[in-house]
């Protein structure tokens, strides 16, 4: 364990401004750690990290399924005929999908920042709380305003969440784990899809009428009633931070700082305000580099909010009746989720991020060339699968790279996930024009922005890696390392 963990010991003096520490030095800092054996080191570590997987990550998981489900809940209630019953036009529509993620960029940077002042384990739940909340006014909608605003106010309440559990997951594990469980709980995004698909099979199918209500609004119901029950039990469940979580023993918390810490290269947290990590991040090429990806990434994704209700994915094309159309979301959903864990556990393991986004990336651009240039049903079914496994996967591996390639202080790191984040965002403002029904049979003109996300994802994952390689043979050079001196090399970016 020793000789492992020494590689990841130094740490580079440009995004922190700290001393860099040897693991020895950073066991010596915790009384209960000191004395352990390697042996010792290795068991307490494993049962940190048997905790965390079985505690936190299905609630968790379970969670970011909610979010998912919350954000893409429309599409299929559309297709229960929501917007005939609210009398909305297309605009209209439009407008109330986009105002989500308004709400969604405004309540980004100050809701991730103040959750690094909380415990994440009252601040997570209670968001949750906030937006299950609003989801359960949506039946009481009878207007496009009425959309429009819900949207806008689930939009905000949502927005620290995810940049939030993002700053969590890689606040308690290490740079080789991080990967797989964000995969883990990100797959929530593709297990949402297909739950979605069930729930829309069941409720939107056989509940038109009951009590008086349309299937939609019992949608809303049901899915906010879900969501408020997992976020009560999250109360309970989820840990704060490494150093104050009560379920864990006194030995357990210094053990989970020292994991985090040596991951890290051993540098504490060294900035104080808010605006201190926020300046931090905005002076950090990386920052904007990964804001270019995050944004291509989402571009890339921009079907996802159209999938369900576009007649061209499903209804037309494949000729699927409305029962069916729900159900065959499920399998290229599934096959993304197995295919981006897979990606994920191998990035940890070989500590590679770059090509395993752009491979994935190339064959997303090859399934949306398919569903532009046939009707046939088959070729269009496989790119759909190609699409949305390609562009999951790359999107979960960004997200574990930033945290990576910037992993301290907490505050920088924090301002750095909900900056990109953010931007992201603002695909989600312009893509819902480029998916005009007019656009039919093809949707050439969305097919067209999707293979452009990839394009620039794959330009912008070279730019990282560039960067990471140059800002590595400084490193290399000040160390005195090369292959042939045989000095053990110290703290690197990953790319």
């Amino acid at each position: 364990m020793a000789a492992e963990i020494e590689k990841q010991s130094h740490v580079h003096q440009e995004y922190t401004g700290s001393e860099t520490r040897t693991p020895v030095q950073i066991q010596s800092q915790f009384a209960l750690l000191r004395d352990l054996s390697d042996d010792q080191m290795q068991a307490l570590d494993k049962r940190i990290v048997k905790i965390l997987d079985w505690r936190m990550m299905p609630i968790i998981t379970l969670m970011f399924l909610m979010s998912y489900l919350d954000r893409i809940n429309v599409s299929n209630a559309r297709l229960a005929g929501l917007q005939d019953d609210l009398h909305m036009s297309d605009t209209i529509w439009n407008a109330g999908i986009s105002t989500f993620y308004v709400g969604y960029l405004i309540g980004q940077l100050p809701g991730v920042i103040w959750m690094t002042k909380m415990k994440p384990n009252l601040f997570l739940p209670g968001v949750m709380l906030a937006w299950s909340a609003a989801t359960i006014c949506m039946p009481a909608m009878t207007n496009g305003t009425g959309f429009v605003l819900c949207r806008f106010v689930i939009g905000l309440c949502e927005a620290p969440f995810f940049p939030g559990i993002t700053l969590m997951t890689s606040s308690w594990y290490n740079k080789r784990e991080s990967p797989t469980r964000m995969a883990v709980w990100h797959a929530g995004n593709t297990v949402s899809n297909i739950l979605s698909g069930f729930l829309a099979a069941g409720i939107l199918t056989n509940m038109e009428g009951v009590h008086g209500l349309h299937s939609w609004q019992w949608f809303f119901i049901i899915e906010g009633a879900a969501s408020i029950a997992i976020a009560v039990a999250a109360f309970f469940l989820l840990p704060s931070w490494p150093h104050d979580t009560r379920f864990l023993t006194e030995e357990e918390r210094e053990m989970a700082q020292y994991r985090v810490l040596v991951s890290n290269g051993g540098v504490e947290e060294a900035l104080g305000g808010t605006w201190d990590g926020i300046k931090e991040a905005a002076k950090d090429p990386f920052t904007w580099l990964f804001c270019g990806m995050h944004f291509a990434l989402v571009t890339a994704q921009s079907f996802k909010d159209f999938l369900p209700s576009v007649s061209l994915f499903i209804m037309e094309t494949f000729g699927f009746d409305t029962l069916t159309t729900y159900l065959v979301q499920a399998p290229p959903y599934a096959i993304a989720y197995a295919i981006s864990c897979g990606l994920a556990y191998s990035s940890g393991y070989f500590q590679e991020s770059c090509f395993h986004i752009i491979v994935p990336i190339i064959f997303s651009a090859l399934g949306a060339s398919l569903l532009i240039a046939t009707l046939n049903v088959g070729a269009r079914y496989f790119g759909l699968i190609l699409l949305i496994t390609g562009t999951y996967s790359g999107l979960n591996l960004q997200l574990s790279w930033e945290t990576t390639v910037v992993p301290h202080p907490r505050k920088k790191k924090a301002a750095l996930i909900a900056i990109a984040n953010a931007i992201s965002q603002v695909s989600h403002w312009f893509s819902p024009q480029f998916f005009p029904t007019s656009q039919e049979p093809f949707y050439r003109l969305g097919g067209g922005l999707i293979l452009f996300g990839c394009l620039f994802a794959v330009i912008i994952c070279l730019l990282v890696t560039w960067r990471a390689k140059v800002l590595n043979k400084k490193l290399d050079e000040a160390e005195g390392w090369s292959e042939h001196t045989g000095n053990e090399r110290g703290w690197r970016y990953v790319y």
